[in-house]
């Protein structure tokens, strides 16, 4: 399965290009990203387009330094209910232990990592791949924490240290300017540090009762997605094994690395069954197939899994009311 982030979160990227004078929905539809889909709760891009996204912005805006401005574009309904959640926590630390433990509601990778040291309370930027090493997008999200934890402590708090991994830009002294600390460019890592007695003091913003809150529309969030992914992972793999013509549920499983009981358990839980997925899957290639007139209804019957086209008809028929010679003559 592709991993995705949570469509919201792009808006800022969005707000970035408009404030350089350039119309963003021509770049969003050229990378397979539907606009609107930033507007449904819940609504999801994949990170591969998001990647790719990143990479135009970059050569259209022209400004190595453009990431920066994500600090002051952001808004905590970019993040879901994390955004608020992160608001309302008592300390700089439990704001940023909330962003790790949630970190799915924005993002299927885990991108961050914490680690503590005699200098401070270090936050670093991790990736799955090299490619998602995106220099312009890791300025943005290190400034999007640096405005979070200004937003919650004071406005003109600085970190220990910033580290970049990215050459030093022209503009640098943005950077400097932004920050307001020593920023190390060409290091071994994206991070931000932050001293002890800054991340572990109390915060008169806190709202226990707001963030609790929070946490909990997160874990329904989380389980509801987790309930998605296990539907959509079934139906990409009996789509891979439908010309087999041996697709059960006890193969897809082993796919999955589990048990078919386990695989049962967890549709059963995502309110599905195997045999509901591998119906609609069939269904739904089905109507795709047939209206195809390169295609002929062997093949179609092959494709779906069928040992011959007589079951396949009488399936077909009974799905719709119609036979799959009809249903094409009709389209």
């Amino acid at each position: 399965m592709h991993a995705t982030n949570n469509a919201s979160v792009v808006v800022i990227l969005w707000n970035i290009l408009e404030s350089y004078g350039i119309e963003p929905e021509p770049l969003f539809r050229e990378m397979a990203m539907n606009p609107e889909l930033m507007k449904q709760s819940g609504g999801r891009y994949r990170l591969d387009n998001i990647d790719d996204l990143w990479r135009k912005a970059s050569e259209v805006i022209g400004d190595p330094c453009f990431g920066l401005k994500a600090g002051e574009l952001w808004h905590p309904s970019n993040l879901g209910a994390l955004g608020y959640a992160i608001l309302a926590s008592n300390t700089l630390r439990s704001a940023f232990e909330r962003m790790d433990r949630y970190h799915r509601v924005v993002s299927d990778e885990h991108f961050m990592q914490l680690h503590e040291t005699e200098e401070g309370l270090t936050l670093t930027l991790v990736f799955s791949h090299e490619n998602r090493d995106i220099p312009e997008r890791n300025d943005a999200v290190l400034a999007l924490i640096m405005s979070m934890c200004r937003l919650n402590y004071i406005d003109d708090l600085a970190p220990v240290s910033v580290t970049l991994t990215h050459p030093q830009p022209s503009c640098s002294a943005k950077y400097f300017e932004y920050f307001r600390s020593p920023v190390v460019f060409e290091a071994a890592a994206n991070s931000l540090t932050l001293s002890i007695d800054v991340v572990d003091k109390n915060l008169s913003s806190s709202n226990p009762q707001l963030a609790e809150l929070s946490d909990q529309v997160m874990i329904e969030y989380l389980t509801k997605l987790e309930q998605d992914n296990i539907t959509q992972q079934v139906k990409a793999i009996i789509i891979d094994q439908l010309p087999s013509g041996s697709v059960t549920d006890e193969s897809v499983a082993r796919v999955l690395h589990m048990s078919a009981r386990k695989l049962q358990r967890q549709l059963q839980s995502a309110a599905t069954t195997f045999s509901t997925l591998l119906n609609d899957v069939r269904l739904d290639l089905a109507q795709q197939y047939v209206r195809d007139q390169d295609i002929s209804m062997t093949e179609i019957a092959f494709l779906l899994g069928f040992s011959e086209s007589s079951a396949f008809s009488r399936a077909f028929k009974r799905w719709l009311g119609v036979t799959p010679s009809e249903y094409r003559q009709a389209g």
